[in-house]
């Protein structure tokens, strides 16, 4: 392996840790959806590691395409912009939309007063309330199905903006083993390190005493996807 080869695998691997742990949008979303859906670690570690893997194939296969048809960086980095702008509007949306679904949940599942007693229960205590619950946990069973499937086309559309020009260099040079390399120590690194941030994150969040802000767990995770995407898109992020 060239000297110049190494350098650049270097700069892949450090470029690849800076940009996921600089877009909070690589973890955020995992870490505050695995707490309001009660996911288990190796949910979401699988979710986490296949969003970071169609994350990194979208901009890869944009790539290869640009070295197939001989096109200038310029444009490629002009697509993968409208990608990010896409996949902002797409978080900002979905975020929002979970927010309102939340609040919504949050409110039908507050404490009831009955006569002149007020007394807080949860729905379980009578036969009626097991009926709604049964009920809206029905009803939530697509939704908590839908998720992972709408952040993995997010991560699709979302682009890794540092791989194309990295990636350009070694394949304008015609060394394909570069762009092999270079393509699999970036994707490896920007994977291991959501896989880090979400996994430490996410147990750290389980051991805080939150059960005051159960029923909120889900209004707060649209509330964070919701400004993450606002930051990347305002921000710069």
């Amino acid at each position: 392996m060239s000297q110049e080869l190494i350098a650049l695998t270097v700069t892949a691997a450090s470029i690849g840790f800076l940009h996921t742990v600089f877009g909070p949008d690589h973890y955020l979303p995992f870490i505050v959806m695995s707490r309001s859906q009660k996911w288990s670690m190796s949910r979401t570690s699988l979710l986490t590691f296949l969003c970071g893997l169609g994350h990194i194939a979208g901009s890869v296969i944009l790539g290869f395409v640009g070295v197939g048809f001989g096109l200038a960086v310029n444009r490629l980095e002009f697509v993968e912009s409208i990608r990010g702008d896409v996949a902002a509007w797409l978080l900002i949306g979905f975020g929002l939309v979970y927010f309102v679904w939340g609040l919504r949940r949050a409110y039908k599942n507050h404490p009831h007063s009955h006569g002149d007693i007020l007394h807080q229960h949860r729905h379980p205590h009578n036969h009626t309330h097991n009926h709604n619950d049964s009920t809206e946990t029905t009803l939530d069973s697509p939704k908590k199905a839908l998720t992972p499937w709408v952040l993995f086309i997010i991560f699709v559309l979302g682009p890794c903006e540092p791989l194309i020009p990295i990636l350009m260099y070694p394949a304008a040079k015609g060394n394909i083993f570069g762009v092999v390399m270079v393509t699999a120590v970036f994707g490896s690194v920007t994977i291991a390190t959501m896989l880090g941030i979400v996994l430490v994150s996410s147990f750290g969040i389980n051991l805080l005493p939150l059960s005051r802000m159960e029923r909120y767990t889900h209004a707060l995770a649209g509330a964070a996807i919701c400004s993450c995407g606002l930051a990347i898109r305002f921000l710069g992020l």
